[in-house]
């Protein structure tokens, strides 16, 4: 890493990791898109710096303890292919800071679009009373829907007790415990019996052929989190037959399928899923009301 030496300024340590990251064939995907944005995002947390900074920052010199410190983190992002929020143990989602580290995935779902609308036009946001978040991870779609819907009580359930380890450090960090309610539950199985407003859930949903050329960098995901099976609905037919039994008449149930949107949508072509749009990109959202579950309780038999 003698190389390092030669670099004063932060511009510099972004320069050079972008140069670095580009060459080594990097794959993003965990909050950016691009080497330089990967590239800012792990100097500039490094530094304590916020990712918003005056131009004029980048030219500060840095330390030879920071230098270092950069050198060493760069040099791991490329040998291990580790995403950036697991080395720096923090990710953002509907403008919030996560703690993220491999016991959970990564925030990336496009429903916080969803949650900054407060699920308009299908949802009455003054009338939410009670929200499930099913498979909730980090917490911060949970999290993120307390925030929106201050005077509801938002439940978030996963499998995994290491995940809840993870949710409960954020529901913590963000002084939500007398919101946001976690409870460990495989899928419906520990959830109380009530009514819920929204159930909304981002499952495992990625199919084996996926999982098989998944980059390296989302096999330091846990697997559990991801993978779902042949066609990767191995998580949404069990919610789409339970569902409608906890949502109140005028609920709705909104999930994230990813790519299997199409086996979804080819197993059960006359269901009246509603797939979201979204402004900022991203897709694989279906919505569905209770009364339509209700309706197609027959396809899921």
């Amino acid at each position: 890493m003698n190389h390092y030496a030669e670099l004063k300024t932060i511009r510099d340590f972004i320069r050079l990791a972008t140069s670095k990251f580009n060459e080594n064939g990097l794959y993003y995907g965990h909050g950016t898109d691009n080497a330089w944005d990967e590239a800012s995002a792990l100097v500039l947390h490094t530094l304590h710096l916020p990712p918003s900074i005056n131009p004029t920052v980048l030219d500060a010199r840095l330390t030879q303890e920071e230098r270092e410190r950069l050198a060493a983190l760069i040099e791991k992002r490329i040998a291990g292919r580790i995403p950036v929020p697991y080395l720096t143990n923090e990710a953002w989602f509907y403008g919030m800071p996560f703690y993220v580290d491999e016991r959970v995935l990564i925030p990336r779902s496009p429903i916080a679009e969803l949650i900054e609308r407060q699920f308009t036009p299908w949802i009455l946001p003054d009338s939410v009373e009670n929200i499930l978040d099913l498979c909730t991870g980090s917490g911060c779609i949970a999290i993120a829907c307390a925030q929106a819907f201050p005077h509801a009580e938002v439940d978030a359930s996963d499998v995994s007790e290491q995940a809840l380890a993870v949710a409960k450090i954020n529901v913590l960090r963000h002084q939500m415990q007398d919101q946001v309610h976690l409870i460990q539950s495989d899928l419906f199985a520990s959830i109380p019996v009530k009514q819920y407003d929204i159930i909304v859930s981002n499952p495992p949903y990625v199919s084996q052929d996926e999982m098989n050329v998944l980059p390296k960098e989302y096999l330091h995901e846990p697997s559990l989190g991801l993978a779902a099976g042949d066609q990767g609905l191995d998580m949404v037919l069990p919610i789409l037959q339970e569902a409608e039994k906890y949502l109140k008449p005028s609920g709705i149930l909104v999930v994230e399928v990813g790519n299997s949107e199409y086996a979804l949508a080819d197993a059960f072509p006359e269901v009246p899923f509603t797939w979201i749009e979204f402004e900022r990109g991203g897709g694989g959202v279906f919505l569905l009301t209770a009364e339509q579950l209700r309706e197609c309780a027959n396809y899921w038999l």
